[in-house]
């Protein structure tokens, strides 16, 4: 009886609804989401290219940018796309497969970011407090082994939450008035108890954001205190300007998180929670190369080079 169920439940589809209550929308959000999905696209494969072929990029901070624009770049072509089909297509329906395999990746894609952003503040933090000892401290080994903790996590994470979806029973065909298969999709569809698994997604996700936030956090107080107490204000405006890219992309992503945590559920709030789930899986993707290109000297001085490498060839 039991694997019955089990095979019933990959048989049952989910009926995304997305943004189909707004149907006068629907061309142009196509557009806004196709040009934000190119954007994305282009914006950190670029990074990773002008990372990789500038020698005076390869440090560790932009070892870690290279890895964090990897990153993105596969968090939005697992979200984008499905997106853009639910608006081009009549056809909102996914298998409860496809549904799973995309949430595991997702999820994979986030932890990995929050771990590969406390990273990156501690980098800052060596850099600032520590400037002396920055190039035995941040050595290569280390760099590497930090970037291998982050995938490593994200797999762990991914894993521990993907078996938690799979215990559960899914008997219908459910309509779910989301664009993106996100944990509560599977709670809500659900026949079976669904108390395990929400003990585990708040055990789990809790543990993964507020642990590097405690780390971002930390970091980010020993480095404002290093500049208080710096005499010279050009030093001061040179220490933050080297925190301000890393430090708009921590706001805008645990800011994004958060902000989802926050909103209660009701019906009032459905289209804020679209929004910023929009906001959270579409958007920050492609601001993250935007935030490190604009206020990034060496990197608008490498895209200018390329810029003029290209037309003079």
């Amino acid at each position: 009886m039991l694997n019955t169920n089990k095979n019933q439940s990959f048989e049952v589809m989910f009926i995304l609804l997305g943004f189909s209550d707004y149907p006068e929308f629907k061309v142009p959000l196509f557009l806004l989401f196709l040009t934000v999905y190119v954007v994305s696209v282009m914006g950190n494969m670029g990074m990773i290219v002008i990372i990789k072929i500038n020698p005076k990029l390869h440090t560790p901070m932009y070892f870690f940018l290279s890895h964090l624009s990897f990153v993105d770049l596969c968090y939005s072509t697992i979200v984008t796309p499905k997106l853009l089909e639910n608006l081009a297509m009549e056809d909102r329906s996914i298998s409860v497969n496809s549904c799973i395999t995309q949430f595991s990746f997702a999820v994979t894609c986030v932890a990995i970011e929050t771990v590969m952003l406390a990273a990156m503040a501690y980098d800052r933090f060596v850099a600032i407090c520590y400037p002396l000892l920055y190039t035995v401290s941040m050595s290569p080994k280390l760099c590497a082994l930090l970037v291998t903790v982050a995938y490593l996590w994200g797999i762990i994470i991914s894993v521990i939450l993907t078996c938690s979806i799979l215990v559960l029973s899914f008997c219908e065909t459910k309509i779910i008035d989301n664009f993106v298969c996100e944990y509560s999709v599977f709670l809500s569809a659900s026949c079976s108890d669904t108390h395990f698994s929400e003990m585990v997604v708040v055990i789990v996700a809790n543990l993964s954001v507020f642990c590097t936030l405690i780390i971002i956090l930390s970091s980010y107080l020993f480095i404002f205190v290093t500049i208080l107490k710096m005499h010279s204000a050009r030093g001061r405006h040179k220490a933050f300007s080297t925190c301000a890219s890393h430090l708009t992309a921590v706001t805008v992503f645990y800011g994004a998180l958060l902000f989802l945590y926050c909103i209660p559920s009701s019906k009032n709030s459905r289209l804020v929670m679209k929004i910023g789930a929009v906001f959270y899986t579409v958007i920050t993707p492609m601001l993250n190369p935007l935030i490190y290109s604009l206020r990034n000297n060496d990197v608008k001085e490498a895209f200018k080079k390329l810029k003029d490498f290209k037309i003079t060839y």
